[in-house]
């Protein structure tokens, strides 16, 4: 049997789990016609056969559901130069993709960013809750990458790049 799960300092949890470097992406969808798109740290591959990715949102974010009815989205993996990207979809701006360059993907039409270095096309295949997130795995239809300096990095509250 389980038992409860002790208090804790939130102050603490942040700061002990910021020690663990993260990728940064950003999800991105059409919904209504309209792009939509979030910043995700929380971003990994789940299986190989078949291909499946996974991107933890947050539950109180006003982009994910728009993103979770357009049914597919894009993972864009963001490059070292990409920091004002992170940042700009990490906001709540109310037109995000004003001072962004895109295409669509050729598979789903959800917005590819200019740039990046790497994006993945997927369609949602299942959506479970996770407390305060959803856990959102993805089955990829289409994927490839790009030469590039490396991948924009989060640590301890801060961005920094990868070195090779």
């Amino acid at each position: 049997m389980n038992s409860p799960t002790p208090p804790f300092d939130a102050a603490q949890y942040r700061q002990v789990l910021g020690h663990f470097p993260t990728g940064v992406t950003v999800i991105t969808a059409i919904n209504d016609g309209d792009p939509v798109g979030l910043a995700v740290g929380s971003f990994s591959s789940l299986s190989l056969d078949p291909p499946l990715v996974l991107f933890c949102p947050g539950s109180q974010s006003s982009s994910w559901p728009k993103i979770r009815a357009a049914g597919s989205f894009c993972v864009n993996i963001l490059a070292a130069s990409q920091e004002h990207v992170c940042r700009v979809f990490a906001s709540r701006e109310p037109d995000k993709f004003a001072s962004i360059t895109w295409t669509r993907t050729k598979q789903t039409g959800s917005p590819l960013i200019d740039g990046v270095l790497a994006w993945i096309d997927c369609d949602i295949e299942t959506v479970l809750p996770g407390g305060d997130h959803d856990i959102v795995v993805g089955r990829v239809r289409d994927l490839d990458s790009a030469d590039s300096t490396g991948p924009l990095v989060f640590y301890r509250g801060g961005y920094g790049r990868y070195e090779v």
